[in-house]
């Protein structure tokens, strides 16, 4: 029954609508408000506030809804546990990475990964920390490769492996390029390319320019990390990289520019959800990581 009450409750909390979680639950209506009218009676709280246009998590319900997902979790984990115990290793592994790992070091351990587990299937998603990070806490993925610079939740376990800091890249004949240390007030001057969904770095851009008595930066698009790099060939945009990615955006024609003062410094690595008994494929594939970036 409390598995019910649950799966309705998740469906619930997913479209924020009674109408649209029936739908996709494909109960009734009546039905899933019963469900959930059953379960605040078995908490003793309510868990969802009634508005005009859905509904809404209370404070209690909250809890129950992040409680809820990592039973999810740990029941899809068992399932894959357990047909890994019958086939082998076998299954799906979920990765979501930001650009660098992307680019410069993932690709090596996913190789060396597929030697090693021929039978598990790597689902690589690139991403930004607003995407990656609620991904990982929803049970969407596996296992993030982000810079750590996201609160700290109690279900997520975050593992340090290396400083990043951000580089000022442009084409190769930007009218910025071969001067020198340029001022802030001369990056002001041209647009930005920026990665899609990334609050935190556009924010630094923001923060770099405002801290030097400057208007907040022109956004001129927002792109994969690929379509950013080829952006930024054609055009006079600037553009945010890791250090680390400086090298491989060469190949699109870039130049790093010196500039005054730093953008940002960062910690990036592993975050994945806190778990006693963590699936042996996600071990495995940190302890490559790990290995990589050790060497």
């Amino acid at each position: 029954m409390h598995s019910r009450l649950l799966r309705h409750f998740l469906g619930v909390v997913e479209k924020r609508n009674i109408t649209a979680a029936a739908e996709a639950l494909n109960i009734s209506q009546p039905a899933l408000t019963r469900s959930i009218r059953q379960l605040e009676k078995t908490v003793g709280v309510p868990l969802f506030e009634r508005l005009p246009t859905g509904v809404a998590l209370t404070k209690q319900g909250e809890v129950l809804a992040r409680r809820a997902k990592q039973m999810e979790l740990e029941y899809r984990h068992a399932l894959s546990e357990i047909r890994a115990l019958e086939q082998g290793m076998s299954g799906v592994l979920r990765i979501g990475a930001g650009p660098m790992w992307v680019a410069m070091i993932l690709p090596g351990v996913i190789a060396a990964f597929h030697k090693q587990h021929p039978k598990i299937k790597v689902r690589l998603t690139e991403g930004a920390i607003d995407s990656i990070v609620p991904a990982l806490t929803a049970g969407e993925i596996d296992l993030a490769c982000v810079t750590l610079s996201f609160p700290s939740q109690p279900e997520l376990v975050k593992e340090p492996l290396l400083a990043v800091r951000h580089a000022l890249v442009a084409r190769a004949d930007h009218p910025l390029a071969g001067r020198g240390v340029i001022a802030a007030e001369e990056l002001a001057r041209f647009p930005w390319v920026v990665l899609a969904n990334d609050s935190i770095g556009t924010g630094r851009i923001g923060s770099y320019l405002v801290a030097n008595g400057l208007e907040p930066p022109q956004i001129a698009v927002e792109a994969t990390s690929i379509a950013m790099l080829r952006v930024l060939e054609e055009s006079d945009a600037l553009g945010l990289i890791a250090t680390g990615m400086v090298d491989f955006a060469k190949r699109f024609g870039l130049v790093d520019i010196p500039h005054e003062g730093t953008f940002w410094e960062a910690e990036a690595g592993l975050a994945y959800l806190r778990s006693n008994r963590p699936p042996r494929a996600v071990e495995s594939f940190k302890s490559m990581i790990r290995a990589a970036l050790s060497n």
